[in-house]
């Protein structure tokens, strides 16, 4: 799918399900920013509000391509950012903050992501927003909340740290070894968007009832503590943490395939039964080392692997999956980024946007919005915003500033 290109065009007259609700996203990096383009691709009007140079911290992230405008733009906003209008706003000076207060009614959800504190010392709190605003809905994305007390509160937090303290690293440590830290996916950050966008629809629609917003408090930690359910929960009933992991008990594993490899889960008898058939060892059904699923993982090793990758040898790992799929097991290809892009599913479900750049011909992919509705078309999406490109069209839109004004502004270093 292109950016500007509509797909279901048959559907577009009939609109999008957020369409009038408007967002003023304070955001920076990607918790929230991810969260406000979700809410874009499903027809919300996002103003993401910048400081002047070098704009949000996500512009500065690597690697990065040349914009239009001459400014290197950093991965981590170009992947979030699709569909909004960016204004560059100098909170630092009062006469910046007044802009914000005095726009605030205008929108629905006034969103932001900083350190807790951060907004109430600008003075743009939710306290002093919701008295000038009462309707609306003001969200808050961190590391360990806002409206509740925690030791951390005052903590700076990054995905991985989110998802260290969440639980999600110490099952698959390895004893003597430090956690496996990973960076890409960024579960901490897309995890928490997703719980805030639910909160954010939630609060609007009990705002349909009472006439007024409320305050949505999303801390990164109480998601990937939601995310890792599984850690406390066998630790309450017992099991040892690996239990949490793959290993330990049934069939969870990636095996080689001649391009590749694919991953298999069994976690049922019946399963094992139609895996061993599929594989060419039957006799593994009545054998007593595979009477339970823990001599299932204990046999991946020694047994499963060897006979497994020897039936898949001469098979793409897209066929293998295939055939195990086939027989109602479940197993699916390890892509890397060129499968995706070649994927007839990914394709056909739109999960990959080409998004042009200026400074190549190759386009750059994000990915797609997962949110699938029967009567909504698909797109379009409009590309990501050059720092400050709609500062004097929205001030115009939502304050009735005239030329004049917003030029003064322009001169004084309020706005970009």
């Amino acid at each position: 799918m292109r950016v500007g290109e509509v797909r279901h065009p048959e559907r577009a007259a009939r609109g999008k399900p957020l369409d009038g609700v408007r967002v003023l996203a304070l955001e920076q990096m990607q918790a929230l920013p991810y969260a406000t383009q979700l809410m874009a691709h499903l027809g919300a009007d996002v103003v993401k509000l910048e400081p002047p140079e070098p704009g949000e911290s996500g512009r500065g992230a690597q690697p990065s391509i040349t914009d239009a405008d001459g400014r290197r733009v950093g991965a981590t906003f170009l992947r979030n950012n699709l569909s909004k209008r960016s204004v560059s706003i100098d909170l630092k000076q009062a006469e910046g903050r007044d802009l914000v207060l005095r726009m605030a009614p205008g929108f629905d959800v006034l969103a932001e992501n900083f350190t807790p504190g951060v907004m109430d010392r600008l003075g743009l709190g939710y306290a002093p927003v919701s008295k000038l605003a009462p309707r609306t809905v003001y969200a808050s994305i961190s590391g360990f909340g806002n409206a509740t007390e925690s030791p951390y509160r005052s903590w700076p937090a990054y995905a991985p740290v989110a998802e260290a303290m969440g639980g999600i690293y110490e099952p698959t440590r390895a004893e003597g070894e430090p956690p496996p830290v990973v960076v890409a996916g960024a579960l901490g950050d897309n995890a928490s968007a997703l719980f805030a966008v639910i909160g954010i629809l939630a609060a609007l629609r009990q705002r349909e009832r009472t006439g007024r917003g409320q305050h949505v408090d999303v801390a990164m930690y109480d998601a990937m503590i939601a995310m890792a359910d599984m850690v406390p929960q066998l630790w309450s009933l017992g099991a040892p943490a690996n239990w949490a992991t793959a290993g330990h008990t049934a069939i969870v594993a990636g095996f080689a395939a001649r391009d590749g490899h694919f991953v298999v889960a069994v976690f049922r008898e019946h399963h094992f039964e139609r895996l061993a058939r599929t594989v060419g060892h039957p006799e593994w059904v009545d054998d007593e080392r595979f009477a339970t699923r823990e001599g299932w993982a204990r046999q991946i090793e020694p047994t499963l692997r060897p006979a497994i990758e020897a039936w898949a040898a001469d098979k793409t790992k897209l066929e293998a999956a295939r055939l195990l799929a086939e027989q109602g097991i479940a197993a699916g290809p390890s892509n890397r980024a060129e499968d995706l892009f070649r994927d007839p599913h990914v394709r056909a479900h739109d999960m990959l946007i080409e998004v042009p750049r200026a400074d190549a011909e190759r386009p750059m992919l994000v990915h797609g919005n997962p949110v699938k509705l029967s009567d909504v078309a698909e797109g379009p999406v409009q590309g990501f915003p050059g720092l400050g490109q709609h500062t004097d069209e929205v001030l115009a839109e939502k304050l009735e500033l005239s030329p004049d004004e917003i030029a003064g502004l322009r001169s004084r270093g309020v706005i970009r």
